[in-house]
Formats: structure tokens, sequence, C-alpha cells
């Protein structure tokens, strides 16, 4: 029995919001900011068959009109042929007009598919045509230092075979797959240049938090619109919004890698929903047994929980950081 007074249970219910008043306030802001400190007359976005992407799509489409919206879809040779299908399938439900760029020849011209595969043979020497490939991290719960990445191959028979990454070759893997998120970027000022409009970025609060973006890639933007949001909030949004069903029930992928992989594979310690309660626990400072009650951990798992979050904003802040000058000008 709750007592007069007393606050109801921390659970995934207090991350519930108003839905409709939460879209007025964005809607709000974007017109606002369109109109004094952007001064653009509509918005560019990348559509991913996201939830966050498809969010953004929405309440652009509320904030300057579908007419003023136009959203790109950048597929390359590792993407999943449902992102693009489902982020034409958001654009239409939406009445959204856009185009496709396939970005894989640019980067393949670059040499960011080479780049990437002559440091996985640094671990794998016969990786070649018919492998894939992805990376993934040690569970942050049996940890309490920094996460230790692996990275899993399969050969063309199908045998898939994990490997600890050496320092350099991680990092060289990283460089060269962040080559597209900046590409999509450049298309997206392209357009954006073209049409007078401003670009959105589309990471939520959890991301935004943990620095889950590239630096001058997904993370450059004019305007983002759901990065105070947690992405528990997000999808509440999204059931409001009218975001296809059939996107709301997608697992969260990065649809970076060949291999198919979840966001808490490569970065994240918990599967969002419980990642969103561990943030926001911390960010509020609950009592780790609250959190613990409410996630369904140890008081000891939310601790390395916790850790975890804490080295990630320490990498955040170097992607938050704008460009140092010697003196302010």
């Amino acid at each position: 029995m709750i007592m007069h007074g007393s606050h109801p249970p921390f659970s995934v219910d207090t991350l519930e919001i108003d839905a409709e008043a939460e879209t007025a306030r964005i809607v709000t802001a974007l017109r606002a900011q369109l109109r004094g400190s952007v001064r653009k007359r509509g918005l560019v976005l990348g559509l991913s068959g996201g939830i966050d992407s498809s969010v953004c799509a929405a309440l652009a489409a509320r904030a300057v009109g579908l007419q003023n919206v136009f959203c790109l879809f950048m597929p390359e040779n590792d993407s999943d042929p449902e992102s693009l299908r489902l982020g034409q399938l958001v654009a239409n439900t939406f009445g959204l007009s856009g185009a496709v760029e396939n970005i894989g020849p640019t980067l393949e011209a670059m040499g960011c598919y080479a780049r990437r595969d002559g440091f996985i043979r640094e671990v794998e020497p016969a990786y070649g045509p018919g492998w894939s490939s992805k990376i993934v991290i040690a569970n942050a719960l049996t940890t309490s230092g920094y996460n230790i990445s692996s990275l899993v191959v399969q050969n063309p028979d199908g045998e898939l075979r994990k490997h600890r990454l050496p320092a350099h070759v991680y990092l060289g893997i990283v460089a060269a797959t962040n080559m597209k998120q900046r590409t999509r970027k450049q298309l997206e000022y392209y357009h954006a240049d073209r049409l007078n409009y401003a670009v959105v970025g589309t990471p939520n609060r959890l991301e935004y938090d943990q620095g889950f973006f590239v630096k001058n890639g997904d993370g450059a933007a004019d305007v983002k619109p759901i990065a105070h949001l947690y992405k528990s909030q997000v999808y509440q949004l999204a059931a409001y919004l009218g975001v296809p069903e059939e996107v709301r029930r997608r697992p969260p992928t990065t649809d970076t890698y060949s291999l198919a992989q979840t966001q808490e594979e490569f970065y994240f310690a918990l599967p969002y929903d419980n990642m969103d309660l561990c943030l926001y626990g911390l960010n509020n400072n609950l009592p780790a047994a609250d959190v613990a009650r409410a996630v369904g951990l140890s008081e000891e798992e939310i601790g390395h929980v916790w850790n975890d979050i804490a080295a990630k904003r320490k990498v955040a802040r170097y992607l938050h950081l704008e460009p140092q000058l010697v003196e302010p000008v």
C-alpha cells in the first residue's frame, strides 16, 4: 500500500512522457531555431529505417510541412537491404520526398573497404571476398575497467571466429568504417546547401550522452531535436506520431558492419530500455538499490554499468568538443 506523500517506485514508467505535449514542444523549438539562429527554410535528414531517424522525420514534417523536408537514403556495400526498404516506408508514410544516394562506390574509391580489410588481415590473414565481420565488446557487467574489443569474422562456409584486437587494429578498423558516416554527412550538407535547408541530427539522449556517434559524421548537424529524450521516450513518440509498427519492432542496429550487429554488442552495456533506466538513475542520483530493482540486476552490476557510463562520457567529451582556439575570437 502506498502511503500518502510517498512516490511510486522507480521503474520504466518513470520515463513515461506526454507524447502529444512533447511533440508540440519539439515542433515549436524547431520552428524557432529555423527562424532564428539557423535561418533556413527546411530540413534535410538521412533516413536509416531506425526509430530515431523515423521520429525525426515525422517531427520535421510537423515543424516545417512535408514539402519542406528532404530525406536521403544512403546504402553502401555492407548495408542491410531492410534499412533502405524501411527508410522508404517511413518517407512514404509521412509523404516525404527524397533521394537514394548509394555511397558504396564513393567508399570504394576512397579505400574504405580496402583499408578496413587490411587491418582485419593482421589478425585473420585469410580474410577476403565472401567473408563478413563485426566488432564486439566484452560484457560491461563482468568488467570494472575499460571494455575489451574483439573482431568476429565469418568465412564463406559460415564458420565464425573471434579474435582479440590489438589497439592499432581496432583503431584502424574503426577509422575506416567512420568514413561511412562522414560520407553520408557530406551528402546531407550538399542537399542542405542546394535547398537552403538545415541538417537534422538524430541522436537520442543515450547516444548523445555516451558518444555513440562519429565526430564530423553523424554527430554533425544544425539541429538535434531528440537529443534530450531517452530512447524509451523516442519509442513513445514513435507510437504517437504513427511511425510504422514494422520500424518500431525492429531491434536497434548499427548497420555498419557486414555481420548483423546489435548496439549493445558494439557499444552499450545493456539493451536500450535498461540503459535508459541506468542513465536516468545516475543522472538523478537515485540509490543503486532502486535502479537494480527496476533493471533486474544486482547493485554490484549496476555499479559496473555506471562505471561504463562514466568511461564513455570521458570519450564523449572529445566528440562534443568544439575546435580549440588560442584565444576567443
